[in-house]
């Protein structure tokens, strides 16, 4: 005898020698069969196969004596009665974690040839962890022989034949409980055919006493109606005019408001321009950096128009998605209505829906008599729909008072989320325009910087101008003693005698301004050197009270230079230290 515990398709990990591991399904069985003669035995068979490939057959037999040798070469904890059980929770809890991406049981076939032959094979039961793989259990199965292959096949085609019957079986009583059922719902339509033809005739008597009663209830509750909307119209109005009103008023007053920011705004931009301009003729670096600065403002003010388009679409969607979900419920809604009013009666349904187009038709024909009532055929049907509202609802006038009380709430509601909505509105317009008080004080403390950096730069330059018209004076006295002391050394010995003696003039002045006695001798050096910029306002300001040393110095300087015009060159380099001297004291 065979009993099957365990018949399902699992996913397994298939590797070779030579060749990457695969993912194929499998299908594994577990059974255990007992044997009476000649001894009785039990014995638990491990079959795999493939659905898609019927020689594929691998199978294990295990006895008691094989389980006790798998017992103490693979450290099993369990007894032979609890090994299949065991088993079996293990191939569960590998089918649980196959859906995973890192599942934590696999079931490898690992064989020794690339292709699935006759050659033997490894099932093993593996539990992953981060250290290693674990393998619970580790069973060597056999390829299946022909026979065996032979004897797979006839069971599996036995097995086939047998559901081929049974399904065969339940398909004939069906068909039988059907062919009565269609007897029986024949019977009871003829039955109801007859029943409805009843309730046709006793509804258009009714019907037209009811029409002739409602219409003229209709033209009362229409006047009813027309008057108290007429009332709610002027009511509605007055209060519509007060609200705008108000409205123009704050618009109004934002608006000046608004014209004043501009016009500030204006002027401080003006400002901002010119000490732009200023600043781009003084500084080219500054440039490069406001060129940045406004890369970076365009840059925000796309991200912002990015932005406010992303949240306008954000806005739609959250807008269709809330439409869906109301139109979603109510079909829901309306589906399960109509598919319990579909269970109940569906051929009462189907007489109601052909008596109503009767009646429509009889109500048009009616209506169409009526002059007052014939404008056109959408205003009869919207018509004919209210009356069988108001009939439907007859059952008290105050109700209709109510919900109307109630539509004018609702409208005074919305009104006064409008102007909620405008005052949000208002509110995020004045922040803005604080945000831009705030913005507008930074660029006047920016541009107040600025000026005074352009005032120190400008002093500055000033400065640096007069140096230079000082040195440029000085290098112009220079180059006109030099083209002198060139003339005078051109003339020679003849012309010392004729020079006026200015010599123990220039000595004595020298002495007495503190100028070095070998000045007016010779020396044997001769450079070139040409005199950096000085002050000589400075000079004559700070010597005013002695003989001016700039006099002294150039006839000591000219004298020197008629007896020797390498002397007259040191001088010149002597007269330039000095000068330097005097400045840098003066300066301190």
């Amino acid at each position: 005898m065979a009993e099957q515990l365990f018949c399902k398709g699992v996913s397994a990990v298939i590797s070779s020698a030579g060749c990457e591991e695969r993912r194929a399904d499998i299908r594994l069985t577990v059974e255990t069969c007992t044997s009476s003669s000649p001894i009785h035995k039990k014995e638990l068979t491990v079959r795999i196969t493939d659905d898609a490939d019927p020689l594929f057959l691998y199978s294990v037999a295990i006895g008691e004596e094989d389980f006790q040798s798998l017992k103490s070469q693979q450290g099993l904890l369990v007894d032979f009665s609890a090994f299949p059980q065991k088993f079996i929770d293990l191939l569960e809890q590998c089918i649980l974690e196959q859906g995973k991406q890192v599942p934590r049981f696999l079931i490898q076939l690992v064989t020794s040839s690339p292709a699935l032959d006759c050659m033997p094979a490894c099932l093993n039961v593996v539990e992953t962890n981060p250290f290693k793989h674990l393998t619970h259990l580790s069973l060597k199965l056999l390829a299946g022989s022909d026979s065996d292959i032979k004897k797979y096949l006839a069971v599996c085609i036995k097995n086939l034949k047998m559901e081929n019957s049974m399904l065969e079986d339940k398909l004939h009583r069906s068909e039988e409980g059907l062919s009565k059922r269609l007897t029986v719902t024949q019977q009871a339509l003829a039955e109801k055919s007859k029943e409805l033809d009843k309730l046709q005739n006793e509804w258009t008597s009714q019907t037209t006493s009811l029409t002739n009663k409602y219409s003229r209830e209709i033209t009362a509750e229409k006047e009813k109606v027309l008057r108290i909307q007429a009332q709610y119209q002027l009511q509605h109005e007055q209060q519509k005019k007060e609200m705008e009103a108000t409205c123009n008023r704050k618009v109004h007053h934002l608006e000046t408001r608004v014209s004043e920011f501009e016009t500030v705004n204006k002027d401080l931009t003006e400002k901002k321009y010119k000490s732009e301009s200023s600043i781009r003729e003084l500084k080219s670096k500054f440039a490069g950096l406001e060129e940045e600065y406004q890369r970076a403002k365009q840059e925000v003010l796309s991200l912002r128009r990015e932005n406010s388009t992303l949240d306008t679409e954000c806005h739609e969607k959250e807008k269709l998605l809330n439409q869906l979900r109301t139109r979603i419920a109510v079909l829901e809604q309306e589906v399960k209505d109509k598919e319990q009013v579909v269970i109940r009666s569906t051929d009462v349904c189907e007489s109601a829906q052909e008596h109503k187009k009767k009646l429509e038709e009889s109500l048009e024909m009616k209506q169409l008599q009526i002059g007052k009532f014939e404008t056109t055929v959408k205003s009869i049907s919207e018509e004919l729909l209210k009356a069988n509202e108001i009939i439907k609802k007859l059952q008290g006038e105050m109700k209709k008072l109510m919900e109307k009380m109630k539509l004018k709430n609702a409208v005074t509601l919305q009104q006064e989320k409008i102007i909620g909505e405008k005052e949000q509105t208002l509110q995020k317009e004045r922040l803005e325009l604080l945000n831009v008080k705030q913005a507008l004080q930074q660029k006047e403390e920016e541009v107040f910087k600025l000026q005074e950096q352009l005032d120190i730069t400008v002093q500055k330059l000033e400065e640096s101008k007069q140096l230079l018209k000082t040195n440029e004076n000085v290098i112009s006295w220079l180059n006109k003693q030099l083209n002198e002391n060139k003339i005078a050394s051109m003339h020679g010995a003849s012309g010392h005698s004729d020079m006026p003696c200015a010599g123990s003039a220039t000595n004595s002045a020298a002495l007495q301004n503190g100028l070095p006695r070998f000045l007016l001798y010779n020396s044997p050096f001769s450079v070139p050197v040409m005199p950096p910029p000085i002050s000589t306002a400075s000079l004559s300001n700070n010597y005013k009270g002695s003989v001016p040393l700039r006099m002294s110095i150039p006839c000591a300087v000219t004298s020197a230079a008629r007896y020797n015009p390498q002397a007259g060159i040191y001088t010149f380099f002597i007269f330039h230290l000095l000068c330097t001297i005097m400045y840098s004291a003066e300066v301190s």
